[in-house]
């Protein structure tokens, strides 16, 4: 009257397995299930019950006692449906539950005994690999997520009933396989805007080819109409593709979130997230009551997170960046569970820059309206931000020329290149894969300076007040021009570009 099934749920992005105890006795008939379920959780007795009978199986007029071990961790989630389900016919003799010795079982249960998609099947995937795991039985949706694993063989079933089926030998269900080279393959980037069609704006787009080519964060500084949304939704076009294990890193944050698409098993494009200016703090950086989710920041991990009209976010929201941007992770603590979230992502930003969105020249705000409205952005967060640009607004000449512009893929292969450079620089340090993740240590051995570089630099920082950051910041930028260039060591050319971009927040925050 007793079995033990094993099945797995998330925690942060990772993963941990559960073994799913069931007891049952001749008292009373009742489900209870103990060990910190949370509400989803208490209520699979209901889609349970209604399952079982649903798909020709007795359901036992006993007592049943379910255990999720260990027992002092929060469960959530729909996803043990499925084994508690099996773990009941088990302890009813329907089934052998050593059969089930080395496999992860999860999946929702409908109440007529269907399976539905559930969250988090990669990560599970990789656990139950990694805990030596032969087999998971999931819902057919996931089968391919899990699949990207490899190394274990990934059961997909459709109903309550199959799976007992094959678990009885009655027929045969091949293992899901997946080709990971023709996923990667397929060029996701069609579906990005192509650099081509800004007119004008040259220096500019050399600015977020800096940005792409380093992951420098990047802010412009524009009137309205002048292309800075519209340049920022390109950028995925200029960056390199996402390697396999950025790739699965980024995939593991999407699906703990629910965020895959019905057909999407892995995330090959980089993410490209815009939230709206009304954002709250838990949004953005990840939180919730209860169960902690992943924030904008997290779903932006390898990728781009955009914050269009930066002086409209609340400043306490903006002021929670901070930290992220420096240490690439987000740590989010609860009374009871301490969760944190990667979050290494390349920040762009735009905004006017005045409140009624004309130049300083011309504005009819007042001197106290510009600084109320620029004091939004406080001089830590600014300092953070590798690269400022200014974006004028666009000439009748520029815009009537039919000359058409460079386009994305040249200028996303000037990146490749470069972030080559990188990765064969920084394959020795882990962590480390481009010039923004230099820590300072580093920066102080990599980015080495001759005489009159260091003297130009000297005289920049004197003359412009910059701080000890904006230092370290513009010796990754001037690192990442040089790489561009194909020079190895890097000149006064290199460090009067990257100077050039931190003169804006003098000229507007001074």
């Amino acid at each position: 009257m007793y079995s033990q099934i094993y099945s797995a749920t998330t925690f942060g992005i990772d993963a941990y397995v559960v073994e799913i105890e069931t007891h049952l006795d001749s008292a009373v008939p009742q489900i209870a299930i103990v060990g910190l379920p949370d509400s989803a959780v208490k209520e699979s007795k209901e889609r349970v019950t209604a399952a079982i009978k649903n798909s020709d199986f007795i359901f036992p007029p006993k007592k049943i006692t379910i255990n999720l071990a260990p027992a002092d961790i929060k469960k959530e989630g729909s996803s043990f449906d499925l084994p508690i389900a099996i773990g009941i016919l088990c302890s009813s003799a329907v089934l052998d539950y050593d059969l089930l010795s080395e496999t992860i079982v999860l999946g929702e249960l409908a109440l007529d005994g269907g399976l539905r998609q559930v969250r988090g099947v990669l990560p599970i995937a990789l656990e139950a690999k990694a805990q030596g795991y032969k087999r998971i039985i999931l819902p057919k949706q996931n089968a391919e997520e899990a699949a990207m694993v490899g190394g274990i063989d990934v059961i997909a079933v459709e109903t309550l009933k199959e799976t007992i089926n094959y678990l009885k030998e009655i027929y045969e269900i091949k293992p899901t396989t997946v080709d990971l080279d023709q996923i990667f393959s397929i060029d996701n980037n069609a579906s990005v805007p192509d650099m081509a069609d800004v007119r004008g704006q040259e220096s500019v787009k050399r600015a977020l080819e800096v940005s792409a080519a380093g992951g420098h964060n990047i802010l412009m500084i524009g009137p309205p109409g002048s292309g800075k949304t519209m340049l920022a939704r390109r950028i995925p076009g200029i960056m390199p593709p996402l390697s396999l294990e950025e790739s699965l890193e980024t995939t593991k944050i999407h699906s703990i979130s629910g965020l895959l698409g019905k057909d999407e098993a892995l995330v090959t494009t980089r993410p490209f997230r815009s939230p709206h200016h009304t954002i709250s703090n838990a949004a953005l950086v990840g939180g919730g009551v209860g169960f902690v989710r992943p924030g904008e920041i997290s779903l932006a991990h390898h990728g781009v997170l955009f914050l269009d009209e930066l002086p409209e976010f609340a400043r306490n929201v903006l002021e929670v960046l901070r930290q992220p941007l420096e240490d690439k992770s987000i740590s989010i603590s609860r009374s009871k569970m301490n969760v944190e979230y990667p979050s290494n992502f390349m920040m762009v930003c735009s905004m006017n820059p005045t409140p009624d969105g004309e130049t300083l020249d011309k504005t009819n705000s007042s001197p106290q309206q510009v600084k109320n409205y620029l004091s939004k952005i406080s001089g830590p967060l600014l300092d953070r931000i590798d690269i400022h640009v200014e974006v004028p607004a666009v000439k009748y000449d520029e815009l009537a020329s039919k000359r058409a512009g460079e386009s994305s893929e040249d200028v996303r292969q000037r990146v490749i290149n470069a972030r080559q450079v990188q990765e064969k620089r920084f394959a020795e340090y882990d962590g480390i894969y481009k010039n923004s993740d230099m820590p300072t240590k580093l920066i102080r051995q990599i980015c080495e300076l001759d005489e009159a570089s260091a003297k130009l630099l000297k005289t920049a920082i004197e003359r412009l007040g910059l701080s000890a950051r904006a230092y370290d910041r513009i010796l990754k930028v001037s690192r990442t021009i040089a790489d561009l260039s194909g020079e190895e060591n890097i000149t006064v050319i290199h460090i009067s570009e990257a100077i050039q971009y931190r003169s804006l927040d003098r000229q507007y925050w001074s």
